[in-house]
């Protein structure tokens, strides 16, 4: 199975982060999985990538130009797709990949991921999708989601399309548990 991480590309960032990229790269390369991932040499996106590489899987980095461009591409890679923009970067990273997880991020991760699930709930695919949530960082993403759904600005189900997990063991056991569900559409 490929797994997809969004995830920080920030190198100032709490230990815990770093911690917590690492475990999950050793499970997902342990386990005979690949990382599809953002193509980068810093932040907890190498963290992630270099512990998958050393655990003894595979690991494709996408990449559009203008970042690669900054000479920030991870030189030891199974593979580095360098894209013309983020648009075309994106598609590939969900082409590529059977499974969805957001580590701790700033913008792009929280983009990455909520157009992920957006796709899921529009039917696009049906993949599992998983935010670990590190330290308690998503903690108010998910009050946000709470007040989406009493709002009525969606629905309450919703909250099947992705897993919060407490952490990296949690995150792969929902992943190679998850089974695909029917679903309607969202005007159902």
């Amino acid at each position: 199975m490929n797994i997809c991480v969004f995830c920080s590309s920030s190198n100032s960032l709490d230990k815990v982060y770093f911690n917590e990229a690492t475990e999950l790269g050793k499970l997902i390369g342990s386990n005979h999985h690949g990382l599809v991932y953002g193509g980068t040499n810093v932040g907890l996106m190498n963290e992630v990538a270099e512990s998958v590489k050393k655990s003894g899987g595979k690991v494709l980095g996408v990449i559009p130009k203008l970042i690669n461009d900054y000479g920030i591409s991870a030189d030891f890679l199974d593979e580095l797709v360098i894209t013309p923009d983020m648009a075309e970067r994106k598609k590939l990273l969900r082409d590529k990949s059977d499974a969805f997880i957001a580590l701790p991020g700033g913008f792009g991760t929280l983009e990455e991921i909520l157009e992920v699930i957006t796709l899921k709930q529009l039917g696009y695919h049906n993949n599992p999708i998983v935010f670990i949530n590190t330290n308690g960082f998503y903690e108010n993403l998910k009050a946000q989601f709470e007040l989406s759904y009493q709002e009525k600005f969606a629905k309450p189900e919703y909250s099947k399309l992705f897993f919060f997990a407490n952490n990296f063991q949690d995150a792969m056991d929902y992943i190679e548990n998850y089974k695909q569900e029917k679903r309607g559409t969202k005007w159902d």
